[in-house]
């Protein structure tokens, strides 16, 4: 309708009446085959005094149906990715690109395959929602794909009902793609106001490391750190292989699995291909942020990963099974380079559980595996952040005056420092704007929120609340984070800084450490759990874990230990002992070291402020600490300063002293350097009292 047309306006007014516009030379003359008088829509249009009034048709759309219709939105990507420079991928000069998509699909279908028969199960790509799409763009149907793309072998054994049906494989799903697939089936999904995907990981909200098991091979036996104070749990090969059995007939009875193919290690000559295959949209984004993502021409290239994880998490172990405690286990074999995960759907087993094999794959070239942040200043100045989840890490390396490196996984080689992962894991208990400006605007499209609590009208999330768990965690891409250094290599290290969150406030907070004290505090790993970083942990507790991740490392502390020292002297970093705990009391009497006090002490380090300030030596411990350092309070550096009731310092000093030589106690009978020169050395630098 169109105001300033008359003949508009008359229609409108009057909608019974048939009203006809003639042009000027068929006023009287056009008529239809029924007798009517012909509208005329497609003539010439005609300008009236105060407008123009004219048809908006247009050219009718290429669809016989609605489902047609919806194919036609999407234009598929481009098949293969350019060649950049001239050079060839090894793939894409011999391999069509139906050559490379069989063999993709092969690889896939070797890697659900069941130990039981000779081939894997029957594959094809797509969402199965989306069949009548298919076949309104003219796509093969999966018997076709089929044909095309996979080579069945009759089985050795009788057939499964698995074996009789096609499972659609997603993959490497792109974000907004992950998305659809998590609102649309999966309970518990929601876009938050900042666009961020907030999910569940159901009854589990943290790691479970006593249903942790390692394969114990014979190889596995003579390498491992097996015994008191490991995190590695036995289990034998045959065991494993049943949980293997049960996790990949579980992902073979669905319609449609998630299978990520990306990396590990942002060094490109020492990168571990890896590939997760899930059942959950939720799990494929979360593994999409934290691996680092492959360009296309790189998957043409990926052939077959070098590590697989099967993640079932919804489906719960056999306890009956041997080595079984309860419904949940983590299995590794690293002799298969497989993981498999039952009856968890928490996340951040996927994650963990690569770091804890890269503990295990890069010390054989040489290479140290971190529980570290990594930043790096505008002069080239590299710092590693050693901490256990609460004591700071993430929020210390995640710095605007400085480069980002990476949050939490690292390897330091002969050529420097690299990034484990393509993304940072953050707490969010209590997180703010004003506190954590980076990792709050990284919360937006693609980020993967864990148990949060949010507004059921407005979407906007409460950071404060712990209804579900305190442990709630954002997952995004580090290049969400705007000073990040991509790609995430950098220099040697200048400082290596080693965070404690002491409960029961005695440690400084900060100290200059000695070569043999940096090992000292390294293998003691000494921290406070934060309340919900491991399943069943409530209220914070001291503990000890050796290289600051115990959990996750596979040799024994001593190797790691021996070659960070190694590198520290080849490189000349200084080691520092940083306390973000408690100061004044123990945990619930004294207070937490105010974070910008402690950013201002990290600011020190990084300068080289604290190189050349004047140091005192403490009882006990020890340790050199600094008498002054600009913009933090003098008083707060000595910790006896900060408690009003001075007995009941030495006296927790001497009980934090005592439980520091009560756990080195089982690495003291382990010899490093010449005749056990070092271990020596070392236990020299410990609490003397």
């Amino acid at each position: 309708h169109n105001p300033s047309c008359r003949l508009c306006t008359l229609a409108h007014r009057h909608p019974s009446r048939r009203l006809t516009r003639f042009s000027s030379d068929q006023r009287a003359t056009t008529a239809a085959p029924n007798g009517l008088a012909r509208i005329e829509t497609h003539g010439k249009k005609t300008k009236h005094e105060n407008g123009v009034c004219h048809d908006d048709s247009a050219t009718p759309v290429r669809a016989q149906t609605i489902d047609e219709l919806h194919s036609l939105q999407r234009k598929r990507s481009a098949p293969t990715t350019p060649i950049k420079d001239g050079a060839a991928s090894p793939f894409a000069a011999v391999l069509s690109e139906e050559e490379r998509q069989k063999q993709q699909l092969q690889s896939i279908s070797a890697s659900l395959a069941s130990l039981t028969r000779e081939t894997g199960p029957k594959v094809v790509r797509g969402d199965p929602a989306r069949k009548g799409e298919a076949a309104a763009k003219g796509a093969p149907s999966p018997q076709q794909q089929h044909h095309h793309h996979h080579h069945h072998i009759p089985p050795t054994i009788s057939v499964s009902d698995s074996s009789l049906k096609f499972t659609h494989v997603l993959y490497n799903l792109s974000p907004a793609e992950l998305y659809e697939q998590a609102i649309k089936y999966e309970k518990g999904s929601f876009i938050t106001s900042t666009g961020a995907l907030a999910t569940l990981s159901g009854a589990k909200t943290g790691r479970s490391p006593r249903d942790k098991r390692v394969v114990k091979d014979e190889a596995a036996a003579q390498e491992l750190w097996w015994g008191r104070g490991s995190p590695n749990i036995e289990m034998d090969e045959h065991t494993f292989l049943t949980n293997r059995e049960r996790a990949v007939d579980y992902l073979n009875s669905l319609e449609k699995v998630f299978v990520n193919d990306q990396f590990l290690n942002w060094d490109t000559e020492n990168r571990i291909k890896v590939r997760i295959i899930s059942a959950r949209a939720y799990h494929s984004l979360f593994m999409h942020n934290m691996c680092i993502r492959p360009t296309e021409e790189e998957l043409e290239s990926f052939g077959t990963p070098d590590f697989t994880i099967y993640n079932a998490g919804q489906f719960p172990c056999n306890r009956y099974t041997h080595y079984m405690t309860t419904s949940t286990s983590v299995d590794i074999n690293l002799a298969r380079r497989e993981m498999v995960i039952l009856g968890t759907q928490y996340a951040g087993e996927m994650k963990k559980g690569l770091f804890g094999v890269m503990h295990y794959l890069m010390p054989r070239r040489g290479i140290l595996s971190l529980h570290s942040g990594c930043n790096m200043g505008n002069q080239g100045d590299v710092a590693l952040f050693f901490g256990l989840s609460g004591t700071g890490k993430t929020t210390l390396s995640t710095d605007h005056n400085r480069l980002l490196i990476g949050d939490d996984e690292h390897c330091w080689s002969d050529s420097g420092v690299s990034n484990i992962e393509g993304g940072c894991y953050a707490k969010c208990i209590d997180l703010s704007q004003e506190k954590e400006p980076d990792i709050w605007n990284a919360i937006k499209f693609g980020t993967v929120l864990e148990n949060v609590v949010f507004d059921e009208h407005t979407r906007e999330v409460d950071y404060t609340d712990k209804s579900v768990t305190e442990n709630t965690r954002a997952a995004y891409p580090i290049e969400y984070i705007p000073n990040a250094k991509i790609p995430c290599v950098g220099p040697h290290p200048k400082n290596v800084i080693l965070l404690a969150c002491d409960a029961f406030g005695v440690l400084p907070p900060v100290s200059k450490l000695n070569l043999a004290q940096t090992m000292y505090h390294f293998i003691s790993g000494y921290t406070a759990l934060v309340a919900g970083t491991e399943d069943g942990i409530k209220e914070p507790q001291a503990t000890f874990s050796a290289c600051f991740g115990a959990a996750f490392i596979m040799l024994h502390p001593t190797k790691y230990a021996a070659m960070l020292a190694e590198k520290m002297q080849k490189y000349g970093a200084t080691g520092w002992l940083v306390n973000t705990g408690w100061s004044g009391g123990r945990y619930g009497v004294g207070k937490r070291i105010k974070l910008p006090y402690t950013r201002k002490i990290i600011d020190a380090i990084h300068s080289g402020e604290l190189l050349t300030a004047n140091y005192k030596k403490t009882e006990v411990f020890g340790l050199e600490i600094p008498t002054a350092i600009d913009g933090v309070p003098s008083e707060i550096l000595d910790p006896i300063n900060t408690w009003t009731d001075k007995s009941a310092y030495k006296e927790t000093l001497l009980k934090l002293a005592g439980l520091f030589k009560k756990n080195f106690e089982v690495f003291a009978g382990y010899k490093m350097g010449g005749e056990g020169s070092l271990t020596d050395e070392i236990l020299a630098a410990g609490p003397n009292f």
